[in-house]
């Protein structure tokens, strides 16, 4: 939402896709086990292209103290997973041919 409030305020800039770029969806994950001292939780993040070009990214502390660094990443998968999903969804609703 942040960025959709900044590249309407500002309607010179956008996000550049490649023309010569595939539309395929390609996601990056990765959990920081015990990523905060406070809290004792992980931190998801995650960057999903179209092509070449960053559409959505995140980082957040997961609801939920993981005891082993592998449930912490087994957390991360399922938000990126749940993330292009969604966009997948959008994609085929919008009409446009991906990969």
């Amino acid at each position: 939402m942040r960025i959709l409030r900044y590249l309407k305020q500002r309607p010179g800039q956008g996000i550049f896709f490649d023309s010569s770029s595939s539309l395929q969806l390609k996601a990056f994950c990765d959990s920081d086990w015990v990523g905060c001292p406070l809290t004792r939780r992980s931190v998801t993040r995650y960057i999903i292209y179209i092509g070449n070009s960053p559409i959505c990214w995140k980082s957040k502390k997961q609801q939920t103290v993981s005891r082993s660094s592998s449930k912490a990443e087994y957390r991360s998968i399922a938000s990126t997973t749940y993330e292009i999903q969604w966009l997948y969804h959008l994609l085929q609703n919008l009409i446009i041919h991906h990969q």
